[in-house]
């Protein structure tokens, strides 16, 4: 198993294991290991019941009845008025200037619209001037943390869409009967910048993002990671319509990831590029292998696509 695999796996394996995700992930007291199967019968259950009484199940259905006897059960907050009430929201992208592309990205946590419009133009520069460009035009976030999956697609008519979604790091309860995993969000550090307050939308670090040009959609492209979330998707998308790199290229090619005066690094980045970065005052760490903390991409172009495989992303053509 591929160290960076090895490493997502301990890290979430006291999550995964809690409760009822024993006996899906450790059976028999043993951990699963790769190529063991993975089974989740009671998905099948949760699946014929959306298929029989449609999604409002998941908010006054059969699916919320075993969601709030739970919440009843371990003291969860969660109540039948806050799922009837709930509805699906949307919200307007904003668009920003990228080196002749109009970029259409989400408003959010992640400020990488900013982050994007801050990026000198990288075009021509060394190696050592990238990175401290990057380091620059990342700096002042949040404190990090883990956990998101993202899709992107384009199909033979030019259409594109990128979808983002997030279990956080994954809460260790699950939905009885069903094996749902309900999610970590209202205790992940990055996400609570305020008071929580009723009715009040939890913010999110997501950020799918499409790039337009004269001919339509040039880039579609998202990212997982947390706080890493904005420098993985900076990197990439910089690559590719600014350095003019196949999707593939740009996704694989190594990180950086500044945190206050500490720049990470994986593997990969020559001698040249630590010391120009410890000149400029920077503490440099470097990462001894290609590692999931640095944030997970997909990408596609109307000529490539590419999973990543700091994250057992992988890339398609159907």
């Amino acid at each position: 198993m591929p160290a960076a695999h090895a490493a997502c796996l301990r890290m979430l394996a006291p999550v995964m294991t809690m409760n009822e995700g024993a006996h899906i992930y450790s059976p028999g007291g043993e951990l699963l290991a790769e190529g063991d199967p993975l089974q989740q019968p009671g998905l099948v259950a949760a699946l014929e019941t959306l298929a029989e009484e449609g999604p409002r199940s998941v908010y006054d259905g059969t699916l919320a009845r075993a969601l709030l006897a739970l919440m009843e059960e371990r003291g969860g907050l969660v109540t039948q008025e806050d799922l009837s009430a709930y509805e699906a929201g949307w919200s307007d992208p904003i668009e920003v200037e990228f080196r002749g592309h109009r970029v259409v990205t989400r408003a959010g946590l992640s400020d990488f619209p900013a982050a994007l419009q801050r990026l000198a133009e990288l075009h021509g520069l060394s190696e050592p001037e990238r990175a401290l460009a990057f380091a620059a035009a990342l700096l002042d976030e949040p404190p990090a943390q883990h956990g998101t999956t993202n899709i992107s697609a384009i199909d033979a008519d030019g259409n594109a869409c990128v979808l983002t979604t997030s279990l956080g790091l994954g809460s260790g309860d699950f939905v009885p009967g069903f094996d749902l995993h309900l999610n970590s969000m209202l205790g992940e550090a990055d996400l609570l910048t305020g008071s929580l307050e009723p009715g009040a939308r939890m913010a999110s670090m997501m950020a799918p993002t499409i790039a337009l040009d004269r001919d339509g959609v040039a880039l579609a492209v998202g990212a997982a990671g947390g706080t890493r979330l904005r420098s993985a998707l900076l990197q990439v998308v910089a690559g590719i319509l600014d350095e003019g790199l196949e999707p593939q290229a740009a996704v694989d090619r190594p990180r950086l990831h500044p945190v206050a005066s500490v720049v990470h690094l994986e593997p990969g980045f020559g001698p040249d590029i630590t010391a120009a970065l410890e000149s400029a005052g920077f503490e440099v760490r470097v990462w001894p292998d290609r590692h999931h903390y640095f944030g997970g991409v997909s990408a596609v172009t109307p000529s490539g696509a590419a999973g990543d495989p700091r994250r057992n992303g992988e890339a398609r053509v159907v």
